[in-house]
Protein backbone atom coordinates (compact mmCIF):
# COMPACT_ATOMS: atom_id res chain seq x y z
CA UNK A 1 0.00 0.00 0.00
CA UNK A 2 2.75 2.64 1.13
CA UNK A 3 4.84 2.08 -1.94
CA UNK A 4 1.71 2.22 -4.18
CA UNK A 5 1.09 5.46 -2.24
CA UNK A 6 4.95 6.57 -2.81
CA UNK A 7 4.49 5.99 -6.67
CA UNK A 8 0.97 7.94 -6.83
CA UNK A 9 2.61 10.99 -5.35
CA UNK A 10 6.06 10.65 -7.28
CA UNK A 11 3.75 10.73 -10.52
CA UNK A 12 1.94 13.54 -9.05
CA UNK A 13 5.14 15.47 -8.25
CA UNK A 14 6.11 14.67 -11.81
CA UNK A 15 2.96 15.86 -13.42
CA UNK A 16 3.27 19.36 -11.21
CA UNK A 17 6.69 19.91 -12.53
CA UNK A 18 5.87 19.28 -16.23
CA UNK A 19 2.56 21.08 -16.15
CA UNK A 20 4.66 24.05 -14.16
CA UNK A 21 7.39 24.14 -17.24
CA UNK A 22 4.08 24.20 -19.79
CA UNK A 23 2.28 26.86 -18.16
CA UNK A 24 5.32 28.54 -17.90
CA UNK A 25 6.47 28.22 -21.40
CA UNK A 26 2.76 28.44 -22.96
CA UNK A 27 0.72 30.36 -20.12
CA UNK A 28 -2.70 29.12 -18.94
CA UNK A 29 -4.37 29.18 -22.05
CA UNK A 30 -1.36 28.21 -24.84
CA UNK A 31 -1.00 25.19 -21.96
CA UNK A 32 -1.78 21.40 -23.79
CA UNK A 33 -2.86 19.07 -21.54
CA UNK A 34 -2.21 16.72 -24.41
CA UNK A 35 1.59 18.19 -23.93
CA UNK A 36 1.76 17.74 -21.00
CA UNK A 37 0.27 14.13 -21.13
CA UNK A 38 2.42 12.97 -23.65
CA UNK A 39 5.60 14.27 -21.53
CA UNK A 40 5.32 12.66 -18.70
CA UNK A 41 4.41 9.33 -20.39
CA UNK A 42 0.38 8.85 -19.72
CA UNK A 43 -2.56 9.22 -21.84
CA UNK A 44 -4.82 12.65 -21.80
CA UNK A 45 -7.31 10.40 -19.74
CA UNK A 46 -4.59 9.33 -17.21
CA UNK A 47 -3.43 12.76 -16.76
CA UNK A 48 -7.14 13.87 -16.22
CA UNK A 49 -7.53 10.74 -13.43
CA UNK A 50 -4.99 12.75 -11.33
CA UNK A 51 -6.20 16.33 -11.86
CA UNK A 52 -10.07 16.16 -13.34
CA UNK A 53 -9.42 19.24 -14.89
CA UNK A 54 -7.22 22.06 -16.39
CA UNK A 55 -8.16 24.63 -14.11
CA UNK A 56 -7.91 21.92 -11.50
CA UNK A 57 -4.57 21.18 -12.69
CA UNK A 58 -3.30 25.17 -13.19
CA UNK A 59 -4.51 25.75 -8.98
CA UNK A 60 -2.33 22.63 -8.46
CA UNK A 61 0.44 23.71 -10.28
CA UNK A 62 0.25 27.06 -8.01
CA UNK A 63 -0.05 25.69 -5.00
CA UNK A 64 2.86 23.31 -6.21
CA UNK A 65 4.95 26.61 -6.88
CA UNK A 66 4.47 28.29 -3.47
CA UNK A 67 5.58 24.85 -2.08
CA UNK A 68 9.03 24.91 -3.93
CA UNK A 69 9.59 28.17 -2.98
CA UNK A 70 8.80 27.50 0.32
CA UNK A 71 11.03 24.60 0.64
CA UNK A 72 13.64 26.58 -1.22
CA UNK A 73 13.64 29.50 0.93
CA UNK A 74 10.87 28.39 4.12
CA UNK A 75 13.86 26.38 6.47
CA UNK A 76 15.35 27.92 8.97
CA UNK A 77 13.96 31.39 8.93
CA UNK A 78 12.80 32.12 12.27
CA UNK A 79 11.22 35.83 11.30
CA UNK A 80 12.68 39.12 11.82
CA UNK A 81 14.89 41.02 9.60
CA UNK A 82 16.08 37.12 7.93
CA UNK A 83 13.15 36.40 7.07
CA UNK A 84 12.70 39.65 5.67
CA UNK A 85 15.69 38.55 3.38
CA UNK A 86 14.62 35.43 2.68
CA UNK A 87 12.14 37.48 0.51
CA UNK A 88 14.61 39.10 -1.12
CA UNK A 89 16.23 35.84 -1.89
CA UNK A 90 12.92 34.65 -3.65
CA UNK A 91 12.73 37.49 -5.44
CA UNK A 92 16.82 36.56 -6.76
CA UNK A 93 15.46 33.60 -7.32
CA UNK A 94 12.80 35.09 -9.17
CA UNK A 95 14.80 37.17 -11.55
CA UNK A 96 15.92 33.73 -13.21
CA UNK A 97 12.88 32.20 -13.84
CA UNK A 98 11.12 34.92 -15.98
CA UNK A 99 8.60 32.69 -17.60
CA UNK A 100 7.28 31.15 -14.38
CA UNK A 101 7.05 35.16 -13.12
CA UNK A 102 4.90 35.82 -16.50
CA UNK A 103 2.53 33.03 -15.60
CA UNK A 104 2.48 34.45 -11.84
CA UNK A 105 1.36 37.73 -12.86
CA UNK A 106 -0.89 36.46 -15.91
CA UNK A 107 -2.64 34.19 -13.71
CA UNK A 108 -2.69 36.96 -10.73
CA UNK A 109 -4.17 39.57 -13.25
CA UNK A 110 -6.48 37.35 -14.59
CA UNK A 111 -7.63 35.86 -11.04
CA UNK A 112 -9.68 39.49 -10.35
CA UNK A 113 -12.54 38.24 -11.67
CA UNK A 114 -14.28 35.93 -9.02
CA UNK A 115 -15.13 33.27 -11.86
CA UNK A 116 -11.65 32.90 -12.79
CA UNK A 117 -10.05 29.16 -11.44
CA UNK A 118 -7.18 30.84 -9.72
CA UNK A 119 -8.91 33.39 -7.67
CA UNK A 120 -9.76 31.64 -4.95
CA UNK A 121 -5.93 30.29 -5.12
CA UNK A 122 -5.27 33.83 -5.30
CA UNK A 123 -6.89 34.57 -2.22
CA UNK A 124 -5.81 32.30 0.02
CA UNK A 125 -2.19 32.67 -1.37
CA UNK A 126 -2.61 36.24 -0.75
CA UNK A 127 -4.28 35.98 3.07
CA UNK A 128 -1.47 33.43 4.02
CA UNK A 129 1.54 35.78 2.39
CA UNK A 130 0.27 39.01 4.34
CA UNK A 131 0.09 36.45 7.74
CA UNK A 132 3.22 35.10 7.16
CA UNK A 133 5.10 38.36 6.99
CA UNK A 134 2.98 40.10 9.75
CA UNK A 135 3.94 37.44 11.76
CA UNK A 136 7.30 37.39 11.01
CA UNK A 137 7.56 41.22 11.78
CA UNK A 138 6.01 40.70 14.81
CA UNK A 139 8.73 37.94 15.49
CA UNK A 140 11.05 40.35 15.08
CA UNK A 141 9.73 42.75 17.34
CA UNK A 142 9.77 39.99 20.29
CA UNK A 143 13.14 39.61 19.56
CA UNK A 144 14.26 43.19 20.19
CA UNK A 145 15.17 43.31 16.40
CA UNK A 146 12.36 45.81 15.67
CA UNK A 147 11.11 48.22 17.56
CA UNK A 148 7.82 47.46 19.23
CA UNK A 149 4.58 49.25 17.98
CA UNK A 150 5.40 49.20 14.27
CA UNK A 151 2.18 48.14 12.21
CA UNK A 152 3.40 44.44 11.26
CA UNK A 153 0.21 44.07 8.95
CA UNK A 154 0.82 47.36 7.14
CA UNK A 155 4.63 47.08 6.72
CA UNK A 156 3.39 43.18 5.19
CA UNK A 157 1.47 45.08 2.60
CA UNK A 158 4.02 47.21 1.25
CA UNK A 159 6.75 44.34 1.08
CA UNK A 160 4.14 42.82 -1.00
CA UNK A 161 3.04 45.83 -3.10
CA UNK A 162 6.68 46.52 -3.93
CA UNK A 163 7.43 42.64 -4.42
CA UNK A 164 4.62 42.84 -7.22
CA UNK A 165 5.03 45.90 -8.37
CA UNK A 166 8.27 45.13 -9.29
CA UNK A 167 7.88 41.90 -10.94
CA UNK A 168 5.17 44.05 -13.47
CA UNK A 169 8.06 46.95 -13.93
CA UNK A 170 10.64 44.16 -14.86
CA UNK A 171 8.46 41.77 -17.13
CA UNK A 172 7.89 45.27 -18.99
CA UNK A 173 11.17 46.14 -19.27
CA UNK A 174 13.85 43.46 -17.74
CA UNK A 175 16.79 45.63 -19.46
CA UNK A 176 15.91 48.84 -17.15
CA UNK A 177 14.68 47.37 -13.44
CA UNK A 178 16.52 45.13 -11.86
CA UNK A 179 13.99 43.73 -10.15
CA UNK A 180 16.11 42.17 -7.04
CA UNK A 181 18.53 44.59 -6.70
CA UNK A 182 16.17 46.87 -6.33
CA UNK A 183 13.91 45.10 -3.82
CA UNK A 184 17.16 43.70 -1.49
CA UNK A 185 17.72 47.56 -1.96
CA UNK A 186 14.30 47.81 -0.05
CA UNK A 187 14.21 45.48 2.68
CA UNK A 188 17.38 46.60 3.60
CA UNK A 189 16.48 49.94 3.90
CA UNK A 190 12.75 48.40 6.13
CA UNK A 191 15.40 46.46 7.99
CA UNK A 192 17.27 49.85 8.92
CA UNK A 193 14.05 51.94 9.55
CA UNK A 194 12.93 49.20 11.94
CA UNK A 195 15.74 48.63 14.15
CA UNK A 196 14.85 50.26 17.65
CA UNK A 197 16.15 53.46 18.40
Amino acid sequence: MKRGYATGEARRERILAVALLEFAEHGYRGASLARIAERVELSQAGLLHHFRSKDRLLVAVLDYRDELDQRRFGPGRDGGADALRALADVVDHNARVPGLVQLFSVISGEAVTPGHPGHEWARRRYRRLRADVAAALRAGVERGEFRSGLDAEAHADRLIAMMDGLQTQWLIDPDQVDMAAVFRGYVDDLIAALRPA
